[in-house]
């Protein structure tokens, strides 16, 4: 296999490894818990440590590929991450595992923006949307992966070592994307550029003031700091954003704020995001808090799940051919629909069976949309927004992670009759949530549509033209 065959394989081994570590760290929560003695408030931040520098960095991170080299970034991203992972592993304390979680979220944060930005700088144009359908496929795996090859590990408990082996499953595919890093292209990045250190500062305050609030915000009562936290938010992020035109060299180009399509892909990545990672948290949590399940029968039970998320993932590129944003609007219903059917069904184990093809629809349903977002948001970016998408796609999708788990989190624990109840409220956020993002995918189909019809008016005056 040539070298440039090989760029595929090693960045989305990279994009695999950055969002399975989230999901494993969830399943592994009482594990570690336990193991360590830590409180609720050491363990929120073990889960959010990682999502907060990861967000943080992204966007800076997106820049500092353009300015010193995307291979380098990779790399140098990789081994901050991969050393993350074994000190997680070693970890003697709370306090040395929340550290580890924090780099290892800054070594995913320097590598995830120059996946993209490799996969649309190697490959052809033509092979490009293939390119991200595989992209968004392989994150539909990592995020379901995750809970089952956790649940494998712990019920196994590996030479009595309880959650720690949990912490390498990242390492030897890590290591991997780490060897086959000579296949990427030695860019040099442009010597002109300078990054912009007031807007990275901004991006960072503004994106950490938000995630921590909501990490910990619920568990500790909302108290007055995290009220605080959103203030200090939006400041920095709102100033960030009115002094992009006004900034020499902006970590993102002003012209994003102007242009349609990169707004509305954005959001629709944020919104979308808002539902998925609170639905596999809500239907763990749910499975072992409320009905008893351990990690692996919990796993096992959202395994139709998981595998017709592949499943979608594969027939993605040929429905996107064929049917354009139609397939986004399309799959966001059926998700929906999904929520809406397990609501009743989760509460008895009749219901449960009667659950599993539901929950393998609704699985098929995500793997289409996640395999086929990015190919159709990037499609419809041109010009100079375009490379800024690659940082702010990747920014959209964790912060509406952290944003809907704390939103779904409050529904469940919302005041309820019983648990039952409960995990109903949670299934009417995931309901909203999946019929916002319908909603603004028709919005692109609107777009795509426009465009064609433009097109076959150019061509038709064309052949008239002609005769």
């Amino acid at each position: 296999m040539s070298g440039g065959r090989l760029v595929l394989p090693v960045v989305l081994s990279a994009t695999f490894v950055q969002l399975l570590n989230v999901t494993v760290a969830q399943v592994a929560a009482p594990a570690i818990q336990a193991g360590l003695g830590a409180g609720p408030g050491a363990v929120q931040l073990v889960l959010a440590g990682y999502t907060l520098t990861y967000a943080c960095l992204l966007i800076p991170a997106a820049r500092l590929g353009d300015r010193y080299g995307y291979r380098r970034l990779f790399v140098t991203g990789t081994v901050v991450f991969t050393a993350g992972s074994v000190a997680g592993a070693c970890a003697p304390d709370a306090a040395s595992l929340i550290t580890a979680r924090l780099v290892q979220g800054a070594g995913s944060g320097l590598v995830a923006p120059q996946v993209l930005s490799l996969i649309q700088a190697t490959t052809p144009t033509t092979r490009r949307p293939r390119a991200l359908g595989l992209y968004g496929a392989t994150m539909a795996v990592a995020s379901l992966a995750g809970p089952l090859m956790g649940g494998l590990v712990l019920s196994a408990d590996l030479f009595g070592l309880g959650w720690r082996p949990v912490m390498l499953l990242t390492v030897p595919v890590a290591l991997a994307s780490l060897g086959g890093a000579t296949a990427l292209p030695r860019t040099r990045g442009a010597d002109g550029l300078r990054v912009d250190k007031l807007g990275a500062l901004l991006v960072t305050v503004g994106a950490g003031s938000l995630i921590l609030p909501l990490a910990l915000g619920r568990g500790a009562g909302w108290p007055w700091w995290t009220w605080a936290g959103f203030a200090l938010s939006a400041a920095a992020l709102g100033h960030f954003v009115r002094s992009l035109p006004h900034r020499p060299d902006p970590l993102i180009h002003p012209a994003v704020l102007h242009h349609r399509p990169a707004r509305r892909g954005t959001l629709l990545v944020f919104v979308f995001n808002t539902g998925v990672p609170s639905f596999t948290y809500l239907l763990f949590l749910h499975l072992q808090s409320a009905i008893g399940y351990s990690a692996l029968t919990a796993a096992l039970t959202s395994a139709p799940f998981a595998a017709a998320a592949i499943v979608g993932s594969r027939a993605a590129p040929v429905l996107t051919r064929r049917h354009g944003p139609m397939v986004l609007t399309v799959a966001s219903l059926v998700l929906a629909g999904m929520c809406l059917a397990l609501a009743p069904l989760v509460g008895s184990a009749a219901g449960r069976q009667v659950a599993l093809p539901v929950l393998a629809v609704g699985g098929a349903a995500f793997g289409t949309f996640t395999a086929s977002v990015f190919t159709l948001v990037l499609a419809e970016v041109h010009g100079p927004a375009a490379g800024s998408v690659s940082g702010l796609l990747p920014t959209a999708q964790q912060l509406g992670g952290s944003v809907g788990v704390t939103a779904a989190g409050l529904a469940y624990y919302a005041p309820a009759a019983d648990k039952d109840t409960a995990f109903r409220h949670a299934m009417l956020y995931q309901v909203a949530a999946f019929t916002i993002t319908a909603l603004i995918s028709l919005r692109l189909r609107d777009r795509a549509a426009r465009r064609s019809s433009v097109c076959c008016f150019c061509c038709v005056r064309g052949q008239r033209g002609n005769r």
